[in-house]
């Protein structure tokens, strides 16, 4: 009697780690793909503007004879972008002006985000008291117009690209106080999280090793929602003349320099427009694809 042998082929079951997962799911997000290599190819730009800029972007050249005084230049073999009315270089102070702005959202993303764990992480594992107390806070903050607090703290401080990035990040942080606080409120509850208690992890323990990690996914999105906001924030208070101080350039002051030639020289007000325009939704559309691809409800084989 002969005996036979069936082989089955079966796919070996592989365990991804969790950001392994996120990025597989990402990578199917086209636009967020997408939105993500036209934020590198800016934040070059930005950070190589003093090797690839043609003109010190602060330069006030001397008028050529033909040229009538105080009145922009438009686009041309010398200066591709046009120039201002002080005969500066657009392009030179779009670069600029671009790596001002991404320092502001950046820096002010980061006060906002370690502002908003740190509330939010106490209110929520500490409870009690401590959440009431600290919850209120949030909704003092919240009831009072933000850019209004933008304009009033902005007249009192001596002007400066980091009084505007103080006043920005301190004043956004809510909304991350809140959904940290949902998060470690959900957390606590799970079964690992009281089996290190039943262990003696202390509080602090907890907190850093056991509940913000796993309530970091929705920080990042949020981190990066937080950029644009802040970058919008920036360049309306340089529009009204409150945000970065002249001569530095910004994307905000850049328009402010621009509302003065609104029909008479298109150049200076579409080049920091579409910049401010490209970049916001470039970060929201990566945010849009973080948030998907960090849900594990929504995860496609």
């Amino acid at each position: 009697m002969s005996e036979s042998v069936v082989q089955l082929n079966l796919p070996s079951l592989t365990h991804d780690s969790p950001w392994r997962l996120a990025w597989r799911q990402f990578r199917r997000h086209r636009l967020a793909l997408g939105s993500a290599a036209v934020l590198s190819v800016f934040v070059v730009l930005a950070l190589l503007a003093g090797i690839i800029a043609p003109y010190n972007p602060n330069a006030i050249n001397p008028r050529d004879t033909t040229v009538r005084r105080g009145f922009p230049q438009p686009p041309s073999l010398e200066h591709p972008l046009g120039t201002d009315d002080f005969n500066r270089d657009l392009l030179s102070r779009a670069l600029y002006g671009m790596r001002v702005s991404l320092v502001v959202g950046v820096f002010a993303m980061l006060i906002t985000i370690a502002v908003g764990i740190s509330v939010g992480a106490l209110a929520g594992y500490a409870g009690g008291l401590i959440d009431n107390i600290l919850m209120r806070l949030v909704d003092i903050f919240l009831s009072v117009p933000s850019f209004i607090l933008f304009l009033a703290l902005n007249a009192l401080l001596a002007p400066s690209i980091w009084n505007v990035v103080l006043i920005l990040g301190m004043f956004s942080w809510m909304d991350v106080a809140r959904l940290v606080r949902a998060e470690f409120l959900s957390l606590k509850e799970r079964d690992f999280v009281m089996a290190a208690q039943a262990l003696g992890a202390s509080p602090w323990r907890m907190m850093l090793s056991h509940l913000l990690p796993n309530a970091i996914a929705p920080v990042i999105v949020a981190a990066t929602l937080a950029i644009p906001a802040a970058i919008l924030s920036e360049s309306a208070l340089s529009f009204i003349g409150l945000g970065v101080p002249p001569p530095d350039a910004s994307l905000g002051n850049l328009l402010q320099d621009a509302k003065a030639w609104m029909t008479t020289a298109w150049w200076l007000w579409v080049t920091p427009g579409v910049l401010i325009s490209l970049i916001v939704l470039a970060f929201n559309f990566v945010g849009d694809g973080l948030r998907d691809s960090l849900d594990p409800t929504l995860y496609r084989r």
